[in-house]
């Protein structure tokens, strides 16, 4: 997942988590609010990132849908746009600052990689040519 769709799940699953203080809750949702306006802003309210940003709000722990706003972030190329990237990295940075923030931010890249959410295992088998 890239940084910015990295940020929209942590801060989307953090309110989950018991231990954070009102102060820090709101926070991170105004963080949230921030970078989504900006997005807004930035490509339009009615876009497929923002709609896929929607969806993904009322089911946070889907990793369809998480996968889904990956994609249309990747599609709109916001990545390339630096002012939302240092948005995104402020909000992980708050996250990551409170008690177990840390394992809401999980981030994979490479090639044949398995993630599990919740509870499992994840195996990754790749065929290999024959060997003469």
């Amino acid at each position: 997942m890239d940084p910015i769709t990295i940020a929209i799940v942590a801060a989307l699953t953090v309110g989950a988590t018991s231990g954070l203080t009102e102060v820090a809750k709101a926070m991170i949702t105004d963080a949230y609010q921030g970078l989504k306006n900006l997005i807004k802003k930035k490509i339009g309210d009615k876009s497929h990132v923002i709609t896929s940003i929607d969806v993904l709000e009322t089911k946070p722990q889907s990793v369809g849908r998480q996968q889904t706003l990956n994609e249309e972030i990747v599609d709109a190329q916001l990545a390339q746009d630096q002012e939302i990237l240092q948005t995104a990295h402020r909000l992980l940075n708050l996250i990551k600052a409170e008690p177990a923030g840390e394992r809401h931010v999980q981030q994979v890249t490479g090639n044949y990689n398995a993630v599990v959410q919740g509870s499992g295992n994840a195996t990754v088998n790749v065929n290999q040519p024959d060997q003469p």
